[in-house]
């Protein structure tokens, strides 16, 4: 990588830059920012951390590590050493043998060797958002064996593309905020529809039910026609409150599908929980409306079952397209329950309602599990 031209370069970077521009979820963002940072430096290995305010990381998105990896390393690093020196003070650092700095504290026992060491912070304004890390150049050495194998042109190209991310980072961030307050307000708007269309109802409600029983001695007949309206009013009162709970079928699905949809849901309780959450997705297909929104709500009572309950410290949501159908798999590594116990956990776990949904699309539940083992629930759906 050393020896491109400029032009290799200035290609290979406005390539990273677009894709970055592909996306609006964050760790999509920062997923490509990584991939990107590591193809274009040639690196073995490649991390961007996105800080928190408590010394350690929000967000640590890792390439060049398999997921095995990753999991036997353990906890998310803190802010010490080198990864502060660049986000206290935005400087870049390029070493020879990060091991030998003097701000070099050790690793876990599992964490990939590392010498070559390349870092630079990702900035907006004044604001440090993050830092990317690069380690091991591949590829022949072409300098002396002291010197960092990632040149002053790596420094410079991981600066246009530090600079490129702030802005993707940024735009990302804005999205998502927006996202969060357009869903804030719909939910407000949808409660005040709820109270004025059926609060009203069930008031009048009441009053003709009070009606009813003072005239059930004196006046039977006429009491009999008031309760014909309490019945009216009671469906007329269901009927807005069926109306409001299809207003609440998240926005998300309709605007952005199924795949996105979920994989926003995946990325927030990534953040909120210790657990470590991912979504994959395969060849998806568009899905009839009810089918997408049952898949959905599975997805979100496993992942609840999973964090809430299991105590699972990885869970990964996967969604396969099968024919015109599709396959949900939720698979986590927490606790486990006995399959033979199921009718007893089924209810405290959801999972009479799960495959109540899954059967009310046409589709097919199943769960499999054991104490220890974690558990695995996977739904597939016909399609249209």
């Amino acid at each position: 990588m050393s020896n491109r031209s400029p032009r290799g370069g200035i290609e290979a970077v406005s390539d990273a830059v677009l894709a970055m521009s592909r996306h609006l979820e964050v760790r999509e963002v920062l997923q490509t920012i990584v991939a990107s940072a590591r193809e274009l430096l040639d690196a073995e290995y490649a991390a961007l951390g996105v800080p928190d305010d408590h010394g350690g990381f929000a967000q640590f998105v890792v390439d060049g590590v398999s997921d095995e990896q990753w999991k036997a390393i353990g906890p998310l690093p803190r802010q010490h050493g080198i990864l502060a020196a660049m986000l206290h003070e935005a400087t870049p650092q390029r070493l020879a043998d990060v091991t030998q700095s003097d701000s070099f504290g050790g690793w876990p026992r599992a964490h990939p060797d590392m010498t070559d060491f390349i870092g630079m912070p990702v900035v907006d304004g004044e604001e440090i958002l993050g830092a990317i890390f690069l380690a091991n150049k591949l590829g022949p050495r072409t300098g002396p064996a002291t010197d960092c194998a990632f040149t002053q042109e790596d420094e410079t190209l991981l600066r246009t593309l530090a600079a490129h991310a702030a802005i993707a980072l940024t735009n990302a961030r804005l999205y998502e905020r927006s996202r969060e307050l357009t869903l804030a307000g719909e939910r407000a708007r949808i409660a005040r529809e709820l109270h004025d269309a059926v609060s009203q109802k069930l008031f009048s409600l009441r009053l003709t039910a009070q009606a009813a029983a003072a005239l059930v001695d004196r006046d039977p007949a006429r009491a009999k026609e008031e309760l014909k309206h309490v019945a009216a009013l009671a469906a007329e009162a269901a009927d807005e409150l069926r109306a409001v709970v299809v207003e609440l079928r998240p926005a998300g699905l309709d605007e952005d599908g199924l795949v996105a949809t979920l994989r926003t849901e995946a990325e927030v309780l990534d953040r909120a929980h210790a657990a470590h959450v991912t979504f994959t997705s395969c060849q998806v297909k568009a899905l009839p409306a009810a089918q997408e929104e049952a898949l959905l709500r599975v997805a979100q009572e496993a992942l609840h079952n999973a964090l809430r309950h299991a105590g699972a410290g990885t869970v990964t949501v996967c969604l396969t397209g099968r024919g015109k159908g599709a396959v949900l798999r939720v698979r986590d590594d927490g606790s486990g329950f006995e399959p033979s116990s199921v009718r007893r956990a089924g209810r405290h776990l959801g999972l009479v309602s799960m495959r109540d949904r899954a059967s009310g699309v046409g589709g097919h539940l199943t769960v499999e599990s054991a104490p220890g083992k974690g558990t695995v629930i996977e739904m597939e759906v016909p399609g249209g």
